[in-house]
């Protein structure tokens, strides 16, 4: 059988270096091998774990036992991505990262840069000498926003570009295009730059709001045992964003705000947080598989970035129209089940952590997508649906979640390759088309549902509720209370 062919997106010239080497990093260095021309001899792989050093022996790369920290990312990073010349890559899939001085490292010697979540060095998310406003993803994010402001252009540094954060805003804008195609819409779809014009186009075509529907059925062929926790990405990342504070974009249609959420003093404004950790945080939401279902409303940078990015001023700066939006995320079964004992046994975390792979899975899909409600047809979900069948047939070293994940980071690592000099960007300002033609191949059946489903179908009705009737997507609707 001849050996299959993948199309080369582009050639980094320089040095690579990867940080991290769990389930993500593991499944992306092979779809960089695939698609990315690279000098091997000049790539480096830095974990504090060598659990998975025969992958990189296997291939002749470097790998560096190491943690990158505060005190030594400097000495450590610099000389590996200026070695030999030509522009360097760095590519952070690590928890514990400082996310914005790696950002700056790599634009002071012109080297680019790529990350899945705006990362803070250890011991950030559980200081309890912070507020917890100074906890948030906002927070995070306003940092970095604060740098691209002060220092604009230069090197491309692409910030939180996994699935989501990540995919899932290239996701939204293909929804929006169909939902006002099928709507019979006058429109001309906005150039890839054009924020106002994307902001313009969601308010024209009714969109209320916006959920990160996900619903992940893989299951294991054997069950979990008490006091260790079991998830299909990374634990220790899960549990960071569980422990934050519960996020979300905060919409110009909401009529209600819960007792204990909180506005922010400064920066864009687009999102509120609530006195309450996320993975503790229940909401309604709809996946086409299992139809009505609860999600926890887990922090993501994207809850802020989507809502911060579609949001219409008028010219004196006012905001005229905002959408709401959130994560709504039902994890596999036994990442359920191990946040439910976490939280049973009061935060007291487990000391066993293991991320599921391949072999210990035995079925099920993870379904990612983008629910936007509201509009003419009521709401619609786009996005992936990628089988543990298929994925362990297109690509080695992860399960379905992974590889959502790992497809986007190399669709971010194209789009810097072919626009060097873009400065700090989100997900949301680069070229959804470009980015989904580079990932597609790894998503599995992409396609878009419409449904009459509201957050007032599917209740029990035995019981007093305090709802809005006349506009059921309310957040005051979702909420689980």
């Amino acid at each position: 059988m001849a050996k299959k062919t993948y199309k080369v997106h582009g050639e980094i010239t320089g040095p690579v270096v990867m940080i991290g080497f769990g389930s993500i990093g593991r499944g992306t260095l092979p779809l960089i091998e695939r698609h990315l021309k690279f000098d091997k001899s000049r790539l480096t792989v830095i974990d504090p774990s060598d659990a998975n050093r025969h992958i990189l022996d296997e291939r002749g790369i470097r790998f560096v036992q190491d943690a990158v920290t505060r005190k030594n990312y400097e000495e450590l990073l610099k000389p590996l991505l200026t070695d030999g010349g030509g522009q360097g890559f760095c590519v952070n899939l690590s928890v514990d990262t400082g996310s914005l001085d790696l950002m700056r490292l790599c634009r002071e010697i012109g080297a680019l840069y790529i990350d899945t979540v705006v990362e803070p060095w250890l011991g950030f998310y559980f200081d309890d000498s912070l507020s917890n406003a100074d906890r948030t993803n906002y927070a995070l994010r306003e940092t970095v926003r604060k740098e691209k402001r002060k220092n604009p252009g230069g090197a491309t540094a692409i910030s939180c570009c996994g699935a989501n954060p990540g995919m899932v805003s290239w996701f939204v804008k293909q929804a929006l295009v169909d939902i006002a195609n099928d709507t019979g819409l006058e429109y001309k779809e906005p150039k890839a730059d054009d924020r106002e014009g994307w902001a313009k186009l969601m308010k024209k075509v009714g969109v209320k709001g916006v959920h990160i529907a996900e619903r992940d059925t893989q299951r294991t062929i054997n069950p979990k045992p008490m006091n260790v926790f079991w998830n299909t990405w990374s634990v220790e990342g899960f549990i960071s964003e569980g422990m934050q504070p519960s996020e979300l974009g905060w919409g110009t249609h909401e009529k209600w705000v819960p007792k204990n959420a909180k506005e922010h003093k400064k920066g864009c404004q687009s999102a509120i947080y609530l006195e309450q950790p996320g993975a503790n945080t229940r909401v309604r939401t709809w996946c086409p598989t299992p139809g009505p279902q609860f999600g926890f409303l887990v922090t993501h940078n994207e809850s802020i970035s989507i809502s911060d990015y579609f949001t219409v001023r008028n010219k004196d700066g006012d905001v005229t129209y905002r959408p709401t939006v959130h994560y709504a995320y039902h994890p596999c079964n036994d990442a359920v089940l191990s946040m439910h004992e976490l939280f049973g046994a009061a935060g007291r975390i487990q000391p066993v952590h293991h991320v599921l792979d391949e072999a210990e899975l035995v079925d099920g899909v993870d379904e990612l997508g983008v629910l936007l409600f509201g509009h003419e047809k009521n709401a619609y979900w786009y996005g992936s649906q990628l089988s543990l069948e298929e994925t362990r047939a297109i690509a080695p070293y992860q399960n379905a979640t992974g590889l959502q994940v790992t497809s986007a980071v190399l669709a971010g690592m194209v789009w810097a390759l072919e626009n060097p000099d873009a400065g700090i960007v989100d997900s949301d300002e680069m070229d959804f088309r470009r980015c989904l033609e580079v990932q597609m191949p790894y998503l599995g059946p992409v396609k878009g549902y419409y449904t009459d489903w509201t957050p007032l179908h599917d209740r029990p009705g035995l019981f007093p509720e305090d709802l809005d009737e006349k506009d059921p997507w309310q957040f005051r609707n979702i909420l689980v209370r």
